[in-house]
C-alpha cells in the first residue's frame, strides 16, 4: 500500500483548527471524537490521500454518524484569493486606490467601494458590541449552521464596530471565531518532527528532556548522522555507517537518528531492502491457515466508503499491513548472525531492555524479540547493549552463558514450546555475541547521546570506541554537566597533560591512555577531543506587520536544551617536530 494513503492501523497527526496536534491511530471500523469538533468513522480516513483538509459535516437524517466533506485548496485560500482579485482588477480597469481620510493610515473597502474596516485604534470590546447572546449562538450551533460557516459569517455581520477594526485586527477576529466554530482539520504523516511537537506540547515533555526539534536537528547534523553506503561485497565485518548512541528519550533520538539513515519505515512491498537483509535469519513466524488469508484477501478486495456517502460505511477493512500473505524466508541456524553489517545504531542502555516506547509510532515494537516476517529495518540496524555487557561483558549471564548443544534426535522428540524456547535462547544469546564483539571492536563513525547521565562516564567508556575524526555531539536539558566537560578538553587541561603527564600515564601506550580511568586533576584524557564546545538554538514565531515586528510574547517554557559538540582525535605517538624555511617576521 502507498505510503502517500491512510493506512488500517497506522498512525497519523490531525491538525485541528486551534494549531493543537492530535495523534491517534486509524483502527478500521471505530469512531474518532475529536472533542467539540465533533465525531466520525474512521473508514471514512481509511486509504484517503494524506495533506487534506476536511471539514465535519452535519448528521444527515436517519444516520447516526457525521460524514466528512473534502474542503478544496480555493476555499481554504479565498480570503487571499479575493483581496489578490480586487487588486488585479482595479489595476487592470485603471482605477484609483482609495484615498485614506484625514486620521486614518488605511481604509479596507468592498467590491462596491464601500468602507468596511478603517484604521482607527479604539479599542473594541467584543463581548459588547456583539449582538448576538449566548443563546442564540448556542441555538445556531445545535441547528448546525454549515458546520459553522454560518455562524462565523452571523458573527461577523452582528458585530456593531465591524466596520471600526483595522484590516488586521478584522482577520485576527475571523480567525478566532474560525478556530473556535469551524470544524475541520488536516490529515497529516506523523513523522519525527510532529511526533516531538505533540510530546512536548501535549504529553509529558520531560520524558523527551524537553528536547525541541531544532535541538534534534542540530543533534543529528553535528553527529553528521547520515546514510552510510550499502555493503561492500566481499566484506563481512561489520563497516559503513555506524553510529554510537545513548538514548534516554523513550526512543525519540533512536527515530530521528533512523529517518536521517532512511531506516525508520518499512521497505515498500515488505522489501527488506539492501544487500543488509540477506544476513538476517528466519524469525520463526508460523504460517497463517489457508482459510484465514483467503478471508483477509477477500476484505481487502472490498471497497472502502466514500466521503460522498455513495458506498456502505462500517466495510471490513484490512486488520493489519503486517498480516498479509508474503513469503516465508527459509530458515537458517540460531547462531548465524542477524543483524545489518552497515548502517547500524548501537544504542547503550541501562536495563534489561531499552526503553523504545516511541517508536511504536512507527510500526516497530522494540520489546519482540522474534517479530513475524518482513521485518522492520529498526530490527537489523538496530543493535542494543547494555552498559553492563559493554564494560564487562564476562559479568553478564546473558553473553557469557551459551546454551547447551542438544542432538537432533532428542530435539525432534520434544515438544514444540520447548524446542521453541531452546531456539529462542540460541538466537537471543547469538544476538547479544554479536552486538557485543561488534561495539568492543570500536570503529564507530559518530556518538549522539541524549541522557540524564553524566556526559563525562559516558565519555569514558565511549570515546575509545569512536575512529578518528568521528564527530561527538551531547544533549542535555541543562548546561552545567557540558561546561564541566568542556572544561576536561579545555587548552590549559592539555597543555598541561603534554607538559607534564601524570605519573599515572607515565611509559602506558597509546591503547592504554584511550582507556584512561582518570584523576580529580585529569577526568579524562584531554588530548582525545578537540574543538570541544557548547551551543545552543531556539526558532521562535515572529509577527511580521509594518512598526509591529516583534517575537510571540507567549510560547513554551522548560528547559532551553544545550549541545556539546567536539570531534575525536588519536594523538601522535613520540615527539612532534616542525621542519622547513621559516622566516622570522620583522
Amino acid at each position: 500500500m502507498s505510503k502517500s494513503v491512510v493506512q488500517p492501523n497506522g498512525w497519523v497527526a490531525l491538525r485541528l483548527p486551534n494549531e493543537n496536534l492530535r495523534v491517534l491511530q486509524i483502527t478500521p471500523n471505530t469512531t474518532i471524537s475529536l472533542g467539540k469538533y465533533g465525531s466520525f468513522p474512521s473508514n471514512l480516513l481509511i486509504e484517503r490521500p494524506l495533506h487534506l483538509t476536511y471539514e465535519v459535516q452535519e448528521k444527515r437524517q436517519g444516520e447516526s454518524f457525521s460524514r466528512l466533506r473534502v474542503v478544496s485548496g480555493r476555499e481554504l485560500n479565498e480570503d487571499i484569493l479575493a483581496e489578490t482579485n480586487i487588486n488585479e482588477e482595479s489595476s487592470a480597469n485603471g482605477e484609483t486606490a482609495v484615498v485614506a481620510e484625514d486620521g486614518e493610515e488605511l481604509a479596507l473597502v468592498d467590491e462596491t467601494g464601500k468602507v468596511i474596516a478603517r484604521s482607527n485604534r479604539e479599542i473594541i470590546d467584543d463581548s459588547a458590541r456583539q449582538t448576538l447572546t449566548t443563546q442564540e449562538i448556542e441555538e445556531l450551533k445545535e441547528k448546525g449552521a454549515s458546520a459553522g460557516k454560518e455562524l462565523i459569517a452571523k458573527l461577523i455581520l452582528s458585530h456593531t464596530a465591524i466596520d471600526q477594526k483595522t484590516s488586521y485586527s478584522l482577520a485576527k477576529y475571523k480567525l478566532l471565531k474560525e478556530r473556535k466554530f469551524l470544524r475541520r482539520f488536516t490529515v497529516l504523516p506523523l513523522d519525527v518532527v510532529l511526533l516531538d511537537q505533540w510530546l512536548l506540547e501535549d504529553r509529558d515533555a520531560g520524558k523527551v528532556l524537553e528536547m525541541r526539534p531544532e535541538m534534534m536537528g542540530l543533534l543529528g547534523c553535528w553527529a553528521d548522522v547520515h546514510f552510510g553506503g550499502s555493503p561492500i561485497e566481499g566484506v563481512i565485518e561489520p563497516h559503513g555507517g555506524r553510529w554510537m548512541l545513548v538514548d534516554d528519550t523513550g526512543g525519540l533520538l533512536v527515530a530521528a537518528m533512523a529517518e536521517r539513515m532512511g531506516i525508520l519505515h518499512r521497505e515498500k512491498d515488505g522489501e527488506e531492502g539492501g544487500e543488509d537483509g540477506a544476513k538476517i535469519q528466519e524469525a520463526g513466524a508460523e504460517q497463517q491457515p489457508q482459510q484465514q488469508q483467503q478471508q483477509q484477501h477477500q476484505q481487502h478486495q472490498q471497497q472502502h466508503p466514500d466521503t460522498n456517502g455513495t458506498k456502505e460505511l462500517h466495510q471490513q477493512q484490512p486488520q493489519s499491513n503486517v498480516s498479509r500473505n508474503h513469503k516465508k524466508r527459509p530458515r537458517k541456524g540460531d547462531l548465524d548472525e542477524h543483524y545489518a553489517i552497515s548502517n547500524t545504531m548501537t544504542l547503550i542502555h541501562a536495563n534489561s531492555q531499552p526503553n523504545l516506547s516511541v517508536l511504536k509510532y512507527f510500526d516497530y515494537d522494540g520489546s519482540d524479540p522474534n517479530p513475524p516476517y518482513p521485518y522492520h529495518p529498526l530490527f537489523t540496524h538496530l543493535l542494543p547493549i547494555t552498559w553492563l555487557q559493554l564494560v564487562s561483558p564476562e559479568d553478564d549471564t546473558a553473553y557469557s552463558e551459551k546454551p547447551d548443544e542438544v542432538a537432533p534426535e532428542v530435539l525432534a522428540s520434544w515438544k514444540p514450546n520447548r524446542r521453541g524456547n531452546y531456539h529462542r535462547k540460541r538466537r537471543r544469546w547469538a544476538r547479544t555475541r554479536e552486538t557485543v564483539d561488534a561495539t568492543r571492536a570500536g570503529g564507530f563513525s559518530g556518538l549522539a547521546v541524549a541522557s540524564t547521565m553524566d556526559p563525562v562516564s559516558i565519555l569514558r567508556h565511549t570515546l575509545p570506541l569512536l575512529a578518528g575524526g568521528s564527530p561527538i555531539a551531547i544533549y542535555s536539558p541543562t548546561v552545567e554537566p557540558l561546561e564541566q566537560l568542556v572544561d576536561c578538553f579545555s587548552i590549559a587541561r592539555r597543555a598541561a597533560w603534554v607538559s607534564s603527564p601524570p605519573a599515572e600515564a607515565e611509559g602506558k601506550t597509546q591503547a592504554e591512555l584511550d582507556q584512561w580511568p582518570g584523576t580529580r586533576e585529569f577526568p579524562l584524557n584531554p588530548t582525545l577531543v578537540l574543538g570541544a564546545a557548547v551551543q545552543t538554538s531556539r526558532a521562535r514565531r515572529w509577527q511580521v506587520l509594518p512598526g509591529r515586528t516583534h517575537p510571540f510574547m507567549t510560547g513554551r517554557g522548560g528547559a532551553e536544551g544545550f549541545l556539546f559538540t567536539g570531534w575525536r582525535t588519536i594523538p601522535a605517538e613520540g615527539r612532534i617536530s616542525a621542519r622547513g624555511k621559516f622566516q622570522r617576521k620583522r
